[in-house]
């Protein structure tokens, strides 16, 4: 293998890991998004229980589930 050869070899794989560490950049981006969204969610959801609770309507953790 000559030294050309060598450093094109070299390139490619350095062009190859740029190209991957973008992709997983970006799928780390989305993922932080959703789990962002998420958490809002969850959170919107406690408040609403906890008010529910607090207006003296039935506890959730005191409800039997569906299938009783």
């Amino acid at each position: 293998m000559t030294q050309a050869d060598r450093m094109t070899r070299l390139e490619e794989m350095l062009t190859h890991q740029a190209a991957t560490i973008d992709d997983l950049s970006e799928i780390v981006r989305t993922q932080a998004e959703r789990i962002e969204r998420l958490e809002r969610r969850v959170n919107q959801l406690r408040e609403r229980a906890a008010q529910a609770e607090s207006d003296g309507g039935i506890l959730f953790s005191d409800q039997k589930p569906p299938h009783y």
